[in-house]
């Protein structure tokens, strides 16, 4: 049988999308329902054939608990669309938790935040259970603003000689010094910070390029963005904010043609309003000029379940990673990490990064 066998760090609310759709599309596999795939295929891997063997967290209410079990515990709050979750047999690890818990969560409702426990695994012990679990991606989904975290976990991949998605923005893929390391040991990596299925992000990105082909000049633009899950809660400390508004803003400034000056551009994380829940509600505002110096102003509003967007991603990211460990391929995969993430080491239009990903699937590309 077709396994891809994975690890899991961060058991919230993406992890939980992610192993509900693997369960789904294995209930309705054969039956045309392919509904909110991009592939059903990627090489000889259908979703069903990714199951979770390792996974890590620092929430007593998740820790000691079964994946399929913790992706339902509190704080995770996004739409159960599948809750026929067979038992993956992965019981969460307590992890380390680094600068992966922002001080001020605890100052918020208790049954909604996080509650460290208070003996952290072993830098060791970590890597036994990747070893023991057979697992050969490691999936990060840490809060944002973990850079500690995510290089300690990244450094026991390389360690345990694991691939790694990288779905969150520290830069990782697109660090050349860590991109080297990855290739030395010749295992791939996608990254960095997830690009969502239909998000605030890749519409931004149409509709500047659409703006860019269309003749009209660019002159303002913004995306504010809210939500009610536990990422927007940890974003509210705004030091945890700097790669994310980085990643983000070069996501759209790469597809815009000349660049904004930075007083002319704003994207990031509003506010957090708790009833959201782990919807996400985007507004997008671009200001330009178009035949005859006219001016013209475009807004957009996008209201979407943030993690399930997510996860409709992530299910390719994984495929094409285990696609290149079968072919021996080590490195950042860059037509991987252009299409499907914000913070790519080479960024590319969707157009661009769509074909390359076929042509990397179909083996016609090898990176």
């Amino acid at each position: 049988m077709n396994k891809i066998r994975i690890a899991v760090v961060g058991v919230g609310n993406c992890a939980s999308s992610l192993l509900q759709g693997i369960n789904f599309y294995r209930d309705s596999s054969g039956n045309g329902a392919d509904v909110g795939l991009m592939h059903r295929q990627v090489g000889k891997y259908q979703p069903q054939d990714i199951e979770v063997v390792a996974a890590f967290d620092i929430d007593r209410r998740k820790v000691g608990l079964d994946m399929a079990e913790a992706i339902f515990a509190p704080p995770n709050c996004t739409k159960v669309f599948c809750n026929k979750i067979k038992p993956t047999g992965a019981v969460v690890m307590m992890g380390c938790v680094f600068d992966g818990y922002a001080a001020h969560m605890k100052d918020y409702d208790a049954p909604r935040t996080f509650l460290p426990l208070e003996k952290e695994s072993t830098r060791e012990q970590i890597i036994e259970e990747l070893r023991n679990s057979g697992a050969e991606i490691m999936v990060n989904y840490l809060p944002v603003g973990s850079e500690e975290a995510t290089r300690f976990y990244a450094a026991c991949a390389l360690e345990a000689n694991l691939g790694f998605v990288n779905n969150i923005p520290v830069f990782i893929a697109s660090d050349p010094v860590w991109a080297k390391r990855f290739a030395d040991k010749n295992l791939p990596i996608v990254g960095d910070d997830i690009k969502a299925q239909m998000g605030a992000t890749v519409l931004h990105r149409t509709i500047v390029d659409l703006f860019r082909k269309r003749g009209v000049k660019v002159e303002r633009t913004y995306q504010l963005n809210t939500g009610g899950n536990t990422d927007f809660l940890n974003m509210l400390n705004r030091n945890r904010l700097a790669s994310k508004k980085t990643s983000k803003t070069e996501a759209v400034q790469s597809v815009i043609g000349e660049r904004l000056a930075d007083d002319n551009i704003h994207i990031g994380p509003s506010d957090y309003v708790p009833w959201q829940n782990d919807n996400k509600i985007c507004f997008i505002r671009v200001e330009g000029k178009l035949f005859g110096d006219v001016p013209m102003e475009l807004d957009v509003k996008l209201s979407v379940e943030d993690s399930p967007n997510s996860a409709g991603v992530a299910i390719d990211a994984i495929r094409c990673c285990k696609l290149a460990l079968d072919r021996g391929k080590g490195g950042v995969l860059h037509s991987a990490s252009a299409y499907f993430s914000k913070h790519p080491p080479v960024q590319m239009t969707d157009d661009e990064a769509h074909r390359r990903v076929e042509e990397f699937i179909s083996g016609e590309r090898d990176s």
